[in-house]
């Protein structure tokens, strides 16, 4: 059955992680992955996900979405084919379905071995 995502967002590349992730973050959470969205960042932590949305022209309206892995109730990951140039990751959540496409730069492996390692160990 195909449930209509409640959002789609899209990673382009891999980045370093942002500096100003850590004043977002509880005691003991800590980042473990960063990625370059259309107009700001996502970031992996090893409690959540982190999706922020610079809007507005100026982009200093910022939007976050904040995913904990203990809503993730199944995932599924599409790696790239020859004429389908993005790869996808898809989160069934608590809170609904979520699509996300990703560029050629990132590794959907790294991801689902990351999803699978919050999701599935023991945190």
């Amino acid at each position: 059955m195909e449930a209509a995502a409640i959002a789609t967002w899209t990673f382009i590349s891999e980045i370093p992680i942002p500096a100003d992730v850590a004043q977002l973050m509880i005691a003991g959470e800590e980042p473990v992955a960063a990625y370059k969205t259309f107009r700001d960042s996502a970031v992996f932590t090893n409690k959540r996900l982190m999706v922020r949305d610079a809007q507005g022209i100026t982009g200093k309206k910022v939007e976050m979405y904040s995913l904990p892995y203990s809503s993730v109730t199944m995932w599924s990951s599409e790696n790239a084919g020859t004429l389908d140039f993005n790869a996808e990751l898809e989160l069934w959540t608590k809170a609904g379905h979520i699509k996300i496409k990703l560029g050629k730069g990132v590794d959907i492996r790294k991801l689902d071995l990351l999803l699978a390692g919050i999701v599935l160990g023991d945190h």
